[in-house]
This record gives structure tokens, sequence and C-alpha cells, in this order.
């Protein structure tokens, strides 16, 4: 079964706009919003398991300039 969590997404100043561009073109990202508050960006993803999660945060998402800081908060209603 395909896990699905949001990552709330901290940017450096005036880099939200090239965060959620370069975060568009990620694979497994369903989608990228901008929001106001303590986090700049939401982005859903869906994977095949927690760990896949884990390793597309880490390996995917950290890789992309402009981003300071991650939360993932998975779902639990799939």
């Amino acid at each position: 079964m395909a896990t699905k969590a949001f990552i709330l997404i901290e940017t450096s100043v005036g880099k939200t706009k090239l965060v959620a561009e370069a975060l568009n073109k990620v694979e497994a990202i369903n989608s990228v919003d901008t929001v106001a508050g303590p986090y700049d960006i939401i982005a859903v993803v869906t994977t095949d398991d927690i760990s896949s999660i884990g390793d597309l945060v880490t390996n995917e998402i950290h890789a992309i300039s402009g981003i300071m800081r991650t939360v993932s908060c998975i779902s639990m209603d799939n």
C-alpha cells in the first residue's frame, strides 16, 4: 500500500519560488503549494513505504538549493 506524507518546507529568504519550481520536477511529489505561516511550502508525496519517504527527503528534497529545513508528516489516512 502506498504511503502519503506532507513535507513542510522552510526556504531561504527569496528562494521560495525557485524551490517550488525544483520540487515540481520531482516525480514522487504530487503537489507543491506555497503557503503563509511558519513554513513556506507544503509538498504532498506518495511513495511505496515510509522508508522511501525518508530516502526521497534525504536524497532529492534536501539536495535542492534554498531549502533550510523540512518536517515530514506521515498521513494516517490513505
